[in-house]
């Protein structure tokens, strides 16, 4: 085991815990345990909202395994991973202002309160639960993994082992804290990620021997390496345009950032952290995936892609410092399983137990289910990994896409378009999930485009056309 820089690492996530655990005091006293423990009290400035966006999007598939396939397919993957950069500022340009009135003036505490009081429909409550369920797990998944792989090589513990370490302190930390802890440590963990992947980046450079240098041996193993094709020239233009759909527009969509729009204090904090956002996300998408190509004829045969980030580390790197880095993607990591966490756990507790099985539950007994169903979770999740791909962003990518299938109309056309009903709204989503599913068993890329772009389509096609049959049972729209 590599002593030195485990210390540093732990000793540096150790800091960030009591951060967040000495700022989700705040809420132990409060009046609406619901709003503080899943929403943080509606009271996020410009920058922390900023930050927990980021945190919370660049996940374990971006900092583990988005690096991984870099390595693998060349400066094509960081053209299509670049495009991220909007995420944040479509996320809360399109959502806005209005979501946060509508959703303030609703009551809702999560994202589903939204959907249940837009169209009043217990079918899209229900609906809407299994698909963040369902897909989650497979995102969360996709965290735990990307957590021991980073203990593992950082270690040498066995992945077993490792996964078990990362799930135990995730878990205690998440089921103390709540949303206030986690978008507390979000903002710490946003600024690691970002001097921690400028600090590896330059160290991988100057490892190469210059940009330059790197280049030429790329060219030489392989001129498709550094061609926007990737090395198998199977990243083609059509492809690249439909992931921008995917990891761009589409994630407006996810309920684990769209919840986010719904938490800042004021319309300065908005204005503030479309531009933080913005800057922090291009700025960091770009350094990981260029150290993953980078890595390439520095550390050449990494067999297993979700490797590269933490092995490149420990060998540019002083072993202490490495520790440090390895704690940006290993914060990220912990902040979107903080995250996903809550957002599970808040469906099944408010959005099922309250709402269909015991509506006059005890404050100190809803305490109790929350904390409970959290950890519960948690394990369920800890079992599904124990058998790991190899790269978990593809893992990650299909829960985006099944995510974005089942909730980009019902949220945006349910805030914008008047005649949008609960009809449209199941008509959207059951299209939207099931196509999504057949497209990705049998039908990957349809038309050469990642197979979420179809499915948006036929589900847009669905909300319209199912809401206009039945407008004259529709549900008022109401102004704000």
């Amino acid at each position: 085991m590599n002593w030195e820089a485990t210390l540093t690492l732990f000793l540096t996530v150790g800091i960030i815990f009591i951060i967040g655990l000495y700022a989700s005091k705040r809420q132990m006293g409060s009046t609406n345990y619901m709003q503080d423990y899943y929403l943080g009290g509606r009271s996020l400035g410009g920058f922390v909202l900023a930050m927990t966006m980021t945190a919370t999007y660049g996940s374990a598939s971006s900092f583990i395994g988005g690096p991984g396939v870099a390595y693998n397919e060349g400066l094509g993957w960081v053209l299509l991973a670049v495009i991220q950069v909007v995420t944040g500022y479509f996320t809360l340009m399109i959502l806005g202002k209005k979501f946060a009135i509508i959703t303030k003036k609703y009551q809702s505490v999560t994202i589903i309160d939204y959907l249940k009081k837009r169209y009043d429909s217990h079918g899209v409550v229900i609906l809407s639960s299994l698909s963040i369920i369902i897909f989650l797990f497979s995102a969360m998944a996709a965290q735990w993994i990307g957590g021991a792989r980073l203990i593992e090589s950082l270690t040498g513990l066995s992945y077993t082992t490792a996964l078990f370490i990362f799930v135990g302190t995730v878990l205690i930390y998440v089921t103390l804290g709540g949303f206030r802890a986690v978008v507390t440590t979000d903002t710490v963990q946003g600024i690691i990620m970002f001097i921690g992947t400028l600090v590896l980046l330059i160290a991988v450079i100057i490892a190469g021997g210059g940009v330059e240098n790197i280049i030429q041996d790329l060219k030489q193993e392989n001129p498709n390496l550094i061609s926007p094709y990737g090395a198998e020239r199977t990243l083609t233009p059509t492809y690249v345009s439909s992931f921008w759909i995917l990891v761009g527009v589409g994630v407006i969509a996810l309920p684990q950032i769209a919840i986010r729009a719904m938490s800042y204090k004021s319309s300065a904090s908005l204005h503030r952290a479309l531009i933080i956002g913005t800057i922090v996300v291009g700025f960091i998408m770009l350094n990981m995936h260029l150290i993953g190509v980078f890595a390439r004829p520095i550390l050449p045969g990494i067999e297993i892609g979700d490797k590269v980030m933490p092995e490149i580390a420990l060998h540019v790197l002083p072993t202490w410092l490495a520790g440090v880095v390895l704690a940006a993607p290993l914060a990220a990591i912990m902040s979107s399983v903080d995250s996903l966490l809550l957002l599970v756990s808040s469906t099944i507790v408010k959005d099922l137990y309250i709402n269909y099985v015991n509506p006059d539950i005890e404050y100190k007994r809803m305490r109790r289910i929350s904390t409970g169903v959290t950890a519960v979770l948690g394990i369920v999740v800890f079992l599904l990994a124990v058998q790991p791909p190899d790269l978990i962003i593809w893992l990650n990518l299909f829960a985006i896409g099944g995510l974005e299938a089942a909730f980009l109309w019902p949220i945006v056309l349910g805030l914008y378009w008047r005649k949008g009903n609960k009809y449209g709204a199941l008509a959207s989503m059951f299209t939207g999930i099931t196509s999504y599913v057949i497209f990705e068993q049998w039908w990957q890329q349809p038309f050469g485009m990642h197979s979420v772009v179809s499915s948006l389509f036929l589900s847009l096609i669905a909300y319209v056309l199912f809401s206009l049959m039945t407008k004259d049972r529709q549900r008022p729209y109401i102004e704000i």
